[in-house]
């Protein structure tokens, strides 16, 4: 069918309701929306929205038409992202998805490279859901925990991240300091607000101490380790990031069950590309020094 424009005019129609949200989604003037609708409607033989006064919605027909629009539009997002990260050279987008409380220790890591690749231009996305690398959401994937199984992607492990249960001077000064595990029941502390969260170490705490004794919780670890700056709590900081945070001080030995893998994810599709490689490389270099 050599009607792809006017189907994917129907396909914005359909997300935005209405004319004019296509019109703009699309940079073309109303009427030519009004145009492809009417066309592909004539070149099925069926109607496919229902006009109303509030705008338009899609009829059984065009909900069947739709469906492939949307697939076929995820497509070609795919291949986009894949294409751009093609190029010869170090130059472009580079698109970095991590943790937002391993930023820290990734940021110098970021700023280096951009300063060694001035031709690069950066992207880091953090947040609570996974950036797709097949669709082309991200060039690299930096996760923690259990190893990524999706398929058509690259792993290898990166390092391993402890993680340290720590307070601030200010903490200590006005509760003391715990005097081994046991005595952990006698103070409060900084958490997450998701009960009970697949990371183990804040499973542990929870266990140990019960709800009651979480004084403040959040879902973003950087308010978190903020709030145990402040002197809200006692919580958890990844020890890579700890030398970072010159206030605060672990309160028990790290536990090697609070551990967690940290690792480089990349699509097979852009893991040879040069940009990747590149980026890759000086990262596991500058990863070395990490631990050391």
């Amino acid at each position: 069918m050599d009607s792809w424009d006017e189907i994917r005019t129907a396909f914005q129609v359909a997300r935005a309701g209405t004319v004019s949200g296509a019109a703009d989604a699309l940079g073309v003037h109303h009427a030519t929306v009004i145009r492809h609708i009417d066309a592909l409607e004539g070149r099925l033989g069926v109607k496919l929205f229902q006009r109303h006064a509030r705008g338009y919605t899609a009829t059984e027909a065009g909900a069947d038409l739709l469906r492939v629009a949307q697939a076929t539009d995820e497509q070609f997002t795919q291949l986009a992202g894949r294409i751009k990260g093609l190029g010869e050279g170090v130059r472009g987008d580079l698109v970095i998805t991590s943790l937002a409380s391993l930023s820290p220790i990734l940021m110098p890591v970021l700023v280096g490279f951009q300063q060694e690749y001035p031709e690069i231009r950066l992207q880091f996305l953090t947040g609570d859901r996974v950036f797709r690398l097949e669709y082309g959401e991200a060039h690299v994937a930096i996760r923690a925990g259990a190893q990524p199984v999706e398929p058509d992607n690259v792993v290898q492990p990166l390092v391993s991240q402890r993680v340290a249960l720590v307070a601030s001077g200010s903490y200590i000064e006005r509760y003391g300091r715990p005097k081994d595990e046991d005595d952990l029941i006698n103070h409060i502390f900084v958490s997450h607000v998701e009960e009970p969260h697949r990371a183990p170490f804040f499973r542990w705490l929870h266990e140990k101490v019960g709800p009651e004794r979480m004084v403040l919780r959040a879902t973003d670890m950087r308010v978190m380790t903020e709030a145990i700056i402040a002197g809200a709590g006692i919580g958890f900081v990844s020890e890579l990031a700890l030398p970072f945070y010159p206030k605060l001080v672990p309160v028990v030995p790290s536990r090697d069950e609070w551990s967690a893998q940290l690792w480089l994810v990349t699509h097979v599709d852009l893991h040879r590309s040069v940009k990747v490689q590149t980026f890759l490389s000086y990262l596991k270099a500058q990863a070395a020094n990490w631990t050391s």
